[in-house]
């Protein structure tokens, strides 16, 4: 599989570092190698949605039992999202860590994925949502915990965006 298991694992190794306790997700080929290693792990709780908007609800309820989270996601689940993070995580102030796989930007080879791609950033830019590229494995560590940090200061969604040149191995 050409996604990055050696990258993936910084990804979740920075996860953990930062007391992320329960990760949310659904199938998507980016993230095939966290969920897994979320499954795997009897310190990690792993919920499988059925669509992303139920993994806004997810950490919410985390949050309000004291609980860590993460949501992991493809841009185009960010779309299908959008109605719980404004209705609820933005309204009531909950932070929000979310991993968006970045998918139909440059590089990208399935077609049905371009039109996500060019509207992530505008999306995520009318949200009034911080984001940042996770595109380079020796500041992956760094960016989640940033990202965390802000999050929990905020108390507000941030997005962390899983690039094609981190993940993906040619």
């Amino acid at each position: 599989m050409p996604v990055s298991t050696k990258n993936s694992q910084l990804i979740y190794d920075a996860l953990k570092a930062c007391d992320i306790q329960l990760i949310s997700a659904l199938p998507e080929t980016w993230l095939v190698h966290l969920i897994r290693m979320a499954e795997d792990d009897s310190k990690m709780t792993l919920v499988r949605l059925s669509k992303e908007e139920e993994g806004v609800g997810i950490s919410v309820g985390a949050h309000l039992a004291g609980t860590k989270s993460a949501m992991l996601m493809q841009n185009h689940g960010l779309l299908q999202s959008i109605n719980g993070i404004v209705s609820v995580a933005q309204l009531y102030r909950i932070p929000l860590l979310m991993l968006i796989s970045y998918r139909g930007w440059f590089g990208e080879r399935d077609p049905w994925q371009t039109e996500g791609g060019l509207v992530t950033e505008n999306v995520l830019r009318s949200l009034r949502i911080p984001y940042e590229f996770l595109d380079d494995p020796n500041n992956v560590a760094h960016k989640i915990q940033q990202a965390q940090t802000l999050s929990e200061s905020s108390s507000r969604p941030v997005a962390l965006l899983l690039c094609r040149d981190l993940m993906w191995e040619e």
